[in-house]
C-alpha cells in the first residue's frame, strides 16, 4: 500500500498558492507535486479492459456469520466498482447504448444493494426528522457492515491545530478486475492557534477491508515540512492504492512550535475515515 502524492499548498486568508513539478522516487513511494487537484483527478489509465457485467443484489445474511458477510461485502463492492468503472468508459468510448444498459444496472444495483438502501433510508428519515426509524437503519448497518459508519471524511482539532480530511475513489485509475482500487484523499490543515507551528513527520495507519495493517512513516508531507503560521493554513492531495474495494486511514503529524527554541514535539490527530468504492452519500470536506 504505497502512496502516490500530489501537493497544492496555499495561505487561506491570502488566497495565494505555490506549485511545482519534481517527481521522485524514494523508499518505494512515489511523491509528484502539482498545481491542482484537478490535474490529478485527470490522470487516467489508458485503454482499461472492457467486460460486460450485469447488476446483481445480494440478500442480507441472516446468519450471523461474520466471515460470509465480510466476503460477501467484498464482491458486492467489487461489482459496484465494476459496473461504475466501465460505465465510464462506455461513455467515453461513445458506446452510449451500452453506456445506457450500465447505467441502469448501476441504478438497480443500487436499490437493491443493502448498505445502500439503509443508507438511503437512514438519511431520508433523518431529512424528515423520523429519528426512531433512522435509528433503527442505523442499528441494522451496524449489524450487517459496522465499518460502513465510518465517514469518508474527519475533521480533528489538537492545540489548536485543525486537521480535515476527504477521501473519494477513483474509477479511471482502478482496475477491479485485477484488486486494485485507488482512492484520493484532500487534507487541509489550519493553524487556529496564536502560534506557528511546523509539520515535521508523518504517519499513516491504513487497513484493508481484510483487516491488514500497514504502518507509514515519513518526513514532513510530498517532501516538505511546512511551517503555517497562526490563522493560515496548508492543504494536498494524495492517494492511496488498496487491494480491496473499502478501507480505513488514520494517523497523526508530528509538530512543533517554532516561536521558542526547543519547544517540544505535539502530535496533531488525524481522526479515521473509509476509504469505500461506495463512498457515504456526501461531497463534504
Amino acid at each position: 500500500m504505497h502512496s502516490l502524492s500530489l501537493k497544492v499548498s496555499m495561505d487561506f486568508n491570502a488566497g495565494t498558492s505555490r506549485s511545482s513539478w519534481p517527481g521522485r522516487i524514494s523508499g518505494g513511494v512515489l511523491d509528484l507535486e502539482v498545481g491542482s487537484r484537478k490535474q490529478f483527478l485527470n490522470c487516467r489509465d489508458n485503454n482499461p479492459r472492457f467486460c460486460r457485467i450485469v447488476a446483481c443484489s445480494s440478500e442480507r445474511n441472516t446468519s450471523g456469520g461474520g466471515a460470509q458477510s465480510s466476503s460477501s461485502f467484498l464482491s458486492r463492492s467489487q461489482t459496484y466498482a465494476l459496473l461504475k468503472q466501465q460505465m465510464e468508459v462506455a461513455a467515453k468510448s461513445e458506446d452510449y447504448k451500452e453506456a445506457a444498459r450500465l447505467r441502469d444496472s448501476l441504478k438497480s444495483f443500487e436499490e437493491e444493494e443493502p448498505i445502500l438502501h439503509l443508507r438511503r433510508l437512514m438519511r431520508e428519515a433523518i431529512a424528515e426528522e423520523r429519528f426512531e426509524d433512522a435509528a433503527k437503519y442505523r442499528d441494522e448497518l451496524k449489524e450487517i457492515a459496522p465499518h460502513c459508519l465510518l465517514k469518508c471524511s474527519s475533521d480533528a482539532t489538537t492545540l489548536g491545530i485543525r486537521v480535515e480530511v476527504r477521501s473519494v475513489y477513483i474509477e479511471g485509475r482502478s482496475q477491479p478486475m485485477k484488486g486494485q482500487y485507488f482512492f484520493a484523499y484532500r487534507i487541509r490543515i489550519t493553524n487556529n492557534s496564536n502560534r506557528p507551528v511546523q509539520l515535521l513527520r508523518r504517519h499513516w495507519i491504513i487497513t484493508d477491508a481484510n483487516g491488514k495493517t500497514e504502518n507509514v512513516w515519513g518526513i514532513g508531507v510530498i517532501g516538505e515540512q511546512p511551517v503555517i503560521l497562526p490563522n493560515t493554513g496548508f492543504e494536498y492531495s494524495s492517494a492511496c492504492p488498496l487491494s480491496t474495494p473499502s478501507g480505513r486511514m488514520e494517523g497523526d503529524f508530528e509538530m512543533k512550535h517554532t516561536d521558542k527554541v526547543g519547544a517540544r514535539t505535539f502530535n496533531a490527530v488525524i481522526a479515521p475515515f473509509s476509504l469505500s468504492t461506495f463512498g457515504d452519500g456526501s461531497d463534504n470536506f
